[in-house]
């Protein structure tokens, strides 16, 4: 893998943004992300060793396939995208 790092972001303030973004879009789609895994009952799955208890936490997206990880991420560029449009036609 290479050593340079892509993934740092423009303007480092955003991260916040963007994380509440991230979990409108799973909302909306219907995943079980962060705070939903954390507040369900999972003490029986737990016990049975389906969900080890260390994994349960808040930011939690280890069951989410990449197909869906994918989904919300594209959704975030798509609508970053369209705000950059609709600024530029405002200016």
């Amino acid at each position: 893998m290479a050593k340079n790092n892509n993934n740092k972001k423009v303007v480092p303030e955003s991260g916040k943004a963007l994380d509440v973004m991230k979990y409108e879009i799973a909302a909306e789609l219907g995943l079980l992300v962060g705070k939903q895994v954390a507040d369900m009952n999972v003490e029986f799955a737990t016990e049975l060793g389906a969900i080890p208890s260390y994994t349960v936490k808040e930011d939690y997206w280890g069951h989410i396939a990449s197909r869906d990880a994918g989904a919300v991420g594209g959704t975030i560029t798509a609508r970053l995208i369209k705000r950059a449009e609709e600024m530029m036609l405002n200016l």
